[in-house]
């Protein structure tokens, strides 16, 4: 297993992995490629998180339209995607790199990390030590999402 930072030459997998538009997930990894986490098993990528960093404290749906808000220097990690392939869930992938995304964020001095996610995975962010802020201002693909912080 080999976790490491996505490129250009990743973006048809990813879009793939995602089900996500090439131009979306294009312009996200020339923003920031560098906060765009891979789990590779065996050469094949099987997961993966991305997100841009930023100064503010909540997450809201402008931060998924305008990545070149990012800023490499801000405060706050923001998770817009975790995502395992079909085929390799419920294997422990999103885990290990959601540990990684925390230890490298932590190591970078940021104050924390920050998430959307739909209810039912309440539980499994909050064993990485994510607290429930509640129903996020974020509308994003009309669903209702709980905002989620990692305060380090």
């Amino acid at each position: 297993m080999n976790i490491c930072h996505a490129t250009l030459n990743d973006l048809h997998t990813l879009a793939q992995i995602e089900a996500a538009y090439l131009q979306g997930i294009e312009t996200r990894l020339q923003h920031f490629a560098d906060h765009f986490w891979l789990l590779e098993d065996n050469g094949e990528i099987v997961a993966f998180i991305n997100g841009s960093v930023r100064n503010e404290r909540d997450l809201v749906d402008e931060m998924y339209h305008y990545p070149e808000m990012h800023n490499p220097n801000a405060d706050w990690q923001m998770i817009s995607s975790v995502v395992t392939a079909p085929q390799h869930r419920s294997k422990g992938y999103a885990g290990k790199l959601l540990e990684r995304v925390i230890e490298d964020n932590r190591a970078q001095n940021r104050k924390g990390v920050m998430l959307t996610c739909k209810e039912r995975l309440l539980g499994f962010y909050g064993k990485f030590g994510f607290q429930d802020e509640g129903v996020s201002e974020s509308t994003y693909g009309n669903t209702v999402w709980h905002q989620m912080r990692l305060t380090y």
